[in-house]
């Protein structure tokens, strides 16, 4: 079996941005490991209704946020890398302080020093100085910053359209192949030649 990807959800606004992103990966056979905050357990019931049972059971193996021995908290354990989606602003500082208080930032911080694509699609707006600094400090130690901005080029019908192209923009990142989203080929035109001077 192929590398597995770590898969984090917290306690941002936008879990279906993560629930979404484990259906799309249990489609494509890709190998996961969940780890799911506790907050994120919460927005569950608050912002959709899908119970905790049915995210879990969308991944090979699930993780506790308070087991900082698990296999993904080494170095060791091979993984084709991470994505937190959503990415907290308490997380993205944890990360990118290397401040390990839980599994899902021990995780994180491993991918960071293993030199494996760590995607952290961080949930807040508006943003003052101090995020962005902190996604500044996450981006310099290696961490690709991916905050869910809906695109619009490929006719977005449905919320789930939009939330299709994020998660793929995501998976871009780590490598895995997809079909979430029409991509840009260009603008139609057709290109005239350059005249001579």
């Amino acid at each position: 079996m192929s590398r597995p990807l770590v898969v984090a959800i917290t306690g941002a606004t936008g879990v279906v941005y993560g629930v979404e992103l484990l259906r799309v990966l249990r489609e494509l056979e890709v190998n996961v490991h969940l780890i799911l905050s506790e907050a994120a357990c919460t927005n569950l019931a608050i912002e959709t209704d899908v119970e905790v049972a049915e995210v879990r059971a969308l991944a090979e193996v699930v993780h506790s946020n308070k087991d900082v021995g698990a296999c993904v908290a080494s170095g060791s354990f091979r993984t084709r890398g991470m994505i937190v989606a959503p990415c907290t602003v308490k997380t993205l500082s944890a990360i990118a302080n290397s401040f390990t208080y839980n599994l899902v930032v021990r995780a994180a911080d491993v991918t960071l020093k293993e030199r494996r694509p760590l995607v952290l699609m961080v949930r807040e707006t508006p943003l003052h100085k101090g995020h962005l600094e902190l996604m500044t400090r996450a981006a310099d130690c290696g961490a690709v910053i991916l905050p869910p901005m809906p695109a619009f080029y490929h006719r977005p019908a449905t919320i789930m359209d939009l939330v299709h192209q994020s998660i793929g923009k995501a998976l871009d990142q780590v490598g895995v192949e997809h079909e979430l989203f029409r991509r840009w080929t260009g603008h139609g035109r057709t290109e005239q030649p350059l005249q001579a001077a």
